[in-house]
């Protein structure tokens, strides 16, 4: 098992290692496997990007990102101008169902509201890459219209096609629209993986993640 120190390095070492992030104001700290990232940078898919290479590494637990962005003053936009680029953003990533969503921009934040069928719609809905964007807050509810009794069968299914999870380690509840993951895994990015799959099926409207990292 590696000491906290050990993943602190690796972190540090993730960061610099990927080409599409600069990590130059990024700090790292680690305990017990909790890694925070503190700091600043210059976009929001930087901070994503950011959280996404510290949960890369074997063994790390969790993720606590208090990245800020600052935007450079060339890419600094009014609301307005947000608001009308998010939209046409929307429409093209859901051309179907961008009509059941509500985008508010607020000093660079934009907030999401309404109502989809599906989880894969309220995560498309997260337009990160438009231009002067600081960060989203996503309360778009997903309320399906299919039968809750076969999705413990279905993500079982989607677990054994998937050759990130070993399903033969992994349990599956399921509690009306409601799904519980329990087991062990090899990695952090494995547990994502697993939670990303049940959140693919057809109705899910919560994934309780009791999955152990167990390297």
């Amino acid at each position: 098992m590696k000491s906290d120190s050990e993943i602190e390095r690796d972190v540090r070492e993730e960061l610099k290692w990927d080409p599409d992030l600069d990590a130059t104001d990024i700090a790292v700290s680690v305990k017990n496997g909790v890694v925070t990232l503190t700091g600043f940078t210059r976009s929001y898919t930087d901070r994503l990007e950011a959280e996404l290479a510290a949960k890369r590494v074997a063994g790390v637990h969790a993720v606590a990102n208090d990245i800020e962005v600052r935007l450079p003053a060339i890419d600094q936009r009014p609301d307005p101008d947000i608001a009308r680029d998010a939209v046409a953003a929307l429409k093209s990533e859901l051309p179907i169902s961008h009509d059941r969503i509500k985008i508010i921009v607020k000093d660079g934040w934009i907030s999401l509201e309404g109502a989809v069928e599906w989880q894969y719609q309220k995560t498309s809905a997260e337009v990160r890459k438009v231009k002067g964007v600081k960060g989203v807050t996503n309360v778009i509810a997903v309320k399906p219209k299919v039968e809750p009794s076969e999705l413990q069968r279905k993500i079982m299914e989607a677990f054994k096609r998937n050759a990130e999870v070993d399903a033969n380690r992994i349990t599956v509840e399921a509690h009306g629209s409601e799904v519980i993951l329990k087991g062990t895994v090899r990695s952090w990015i494995e547990r994502e993986e697993a939670e990303r799959v049940a959140w693919s099926a057809p109705g899910i409207t919560r994934v309780e993640d009791r999955i152990v990292v167990s390297p």
